[in-house]
């Protein structure tokens, strides 16, 4: 995505809009350019490619956007820098440093002090170490001095709608809440939004049911109680996965600092399925929260007869539906299903709370992470059904296979 400084956006009233640009010949020749610098600059270090993308802004009035396109492609996306040394420059700094410490001061001094580095690297490492690749990896690990291994272009077309998206991403960093109507459609898309959503660790309260649609409040980073940088770059990451929908619209209230006056002011987005922008996920494609993540892991390596299943069907409850987080299977047929609790905000817990007792679900698992404030949020085990297992930084799997058997 686009850092904010690379963000382009004008206010039409209270309506935010953000920068796009068209599939011309003109943006495709821009695009075209920036891949062909990228191609040519492979093997090369970082620095002399940020003089050659220098170069191509030049004066012209469309330096933001050429910027905006360069940072895309500088991304992991694309581009693989690697730090190019003999020894971890580190510790090469420390060797030469020391050698430095026991050679007399002279005009051969830091010729001298190399040369005996060459020759106890190329003894210690078994094939020759030059003086110029020591000099080069001395500073190898700085920023500037990386170097572009790899790069795999996309087709200028591509790279003008990744443009487009991350222009319209960037509009969420600043989203106070976002409500997202998701129409009626096939039942798997809203498995794959759902699925979505929980996987960013979005705070969601979800209304409707299959036949009708749902409607998705998300709240955003400036709704917490700090403003939180990470929280807004997923919730951005959610779009991509949206347009996997046929038919949905959202609206999102943001705080955002206006360009002219440099004051904070309101505004609104909004945004539907026919908006053209392009998504590269592919469809289907999931990601795993590290605790989720760290429990399948550690679950693979536990002897037990219980399998974990990540496909899970929703659950409907009165006016909305939960996804649990994963399946358990027995081989003589118990089955139970395993939610993960790990959100702060009092109103959330309180309506993730609500859902369980309203799925009346006995069949459920409850990990609950013990760093919650749940007396601050009010919550009360003793009407709820499901069996509850609680965790501090990790969830141990031993945890819930005391609670199933």
């Amino acid at each position: 995505m686009l850092p904010s400084d690379l963000l382009i956006h004008r206010f039409s009233g209270e309506a935010i809009v953000p920068k796009r640009l068209a599939i011309s010949q003109e943006n495709l020749a821009i695009a075209t350019n920036l891949i062909e610098i990228f191609q040519t600059a492979q093997g090369n270090p970082r620095s002399q490619l940020n003089r050659q993308l220098q170069e191509l802004e030049g004066e012209s009035t469309d330096y933001r956007i050429k910027r905006g396109l360069a940072h895309l492609l500088n991304s992991d996306a694309f581009s693989k820098f690697e730090t190019i040394s003999p020894l971890d420059p580190i510790i090469l700094r420390q060797r030469v440093f020391a050698l430095s410490a026991q050679t007399t001061p002279g005009p051969q001094a830091t010729q001298t002090t190399l040369q005996r580095l060459s020759d106890t690297l190329t003894q210690e490492l078994g094939h020759e170490v030059r003086l110029d690749q020591i000099q080069t990896g001395l500073y190898a690990d700085l920023s500037e001095n990386q170097i572009l291994t790899s790069f795999v272009p996309p087709t200028p077309e591509a790279l003008l709608h990744r443009y487009n998206l991350a222009q319209v991403q960037g509009v969420f960093y600043r989203a106070s809440h976002v409500t997202l109507n998701a129409h009626r459609n096939d039942p798997g898309e809203y498995k794959l939004l759902f699925r979505y959503v929980k996987l960013f660790g979005l705070m969601t309260y979800i209304e409707g049911d299959a036949d009708h649609g749902f409607t998705l409040t998300v709240d955003g980073p400036t709704s917490l109680f700090k403003p939180n940088t990470h929280y807004g770059l997923k919730l951005a990451m959610l779009l991509p996965a949206l347009l996997h929908v046929t038919k949905w619209n959202l609206t999102a209230i943001l705080h955002l600092k206006d360009t002219y006056s440099g004051k904070e002011r309101s505004g609104r987005f909004s945004l539907d399925s026919n908006c053209g922008l392009v998504t590269h996920y592919p469809p289907g494609k999931t990601y795993d929260s590290m605790l989720e993540a760290g429990f399948v892991d550690r679950w693979t390596k536990t002897k037990t007869d219980w399998q974990l299943e990540r496909e899970v069907d929703l659950i409907p409850i009165p006016g909305s539906v939960m996804i649990p987080d994963f399946r358990l299977v027995h081989p003589d047929g118990r089955t139970f299903l395993l939610e993960i609790v790990g959100y702060w905000r009092p109103e959330y817990l309180k309506k993730k709370f609500s859902q369980v007792r309203q799925a009346g679900r006995s069949d459920l698992v409850l990990a609950i992470s013990e760093r919650l404030n749940l007396e601050k949020a009010g919550v009360n085990f003793s009407d709820t059904p499901a069996k509850l297992v609680w965790f501090k930084d990790q969830l141990l799997p031993k945890a819930v296979l005391d609670v199933l058997e």
